[in-house]
């Protein structure tokens, strides 16, 4: 009995400490966070790694809205290059994560705003802020 008087007072400690989550994630909210870690992680890897390899990488800027993002992450799975570097896989396997979220999970909730396959060739950088 006293154990369990225990167990009850530290899973309402934890309970009370842990924030409450507003909502689970969505699948928009899931894509949207993925896509954005799988960006940040290629252009890392770009600065990271001089490989003759990573260069020749076709290029992996996402938007999510852009209905060409299909065709992008297929094509960069695709890529025959660099299939020694532990990296590059770790990426390709995240990529192909994000494309089969987007046809298969996502297919309804999602609405592709454009169709330009070029916006994905060239990131739009922020908008700088003035201080």
């Amino acid at each position: 009995l006293p154990t369990m008087k225990m167990l009850l007072l530290l899973l309402a400690l934890l309970s009370a400490a842990l924030p409450a989550s507003t909502a689970p994630p969505t699948c928009y909210s899931r894509v949207l966070s993925l896509s954005k870690e799988i960006t940040e992680s290629f252009k890392e890897l770009q600065t990271s790694k001089t490989d003759s390899c990573v260069e020749t990488l076709p290029r992996l800027y996402l938007d999510i809205h852009n209905y060409c993002v299909l065709a992008k992450l297929r094509d960069f799975v695709a890529y025959p290059g660099c299939d020694r570097m532990a990296e590059v896989n770790e990426l390709k396997e995240k990529a192909r994560s994000l494309y089969t979220i987007l046809i298969s999970y996502c297919r309804r909730d999602l609405v592709f705003l454009t169709d330009d396959c070029n916006a994905l060739e060239i990131p739009i950088s922020p908008p700088i802020e003035h201080s």
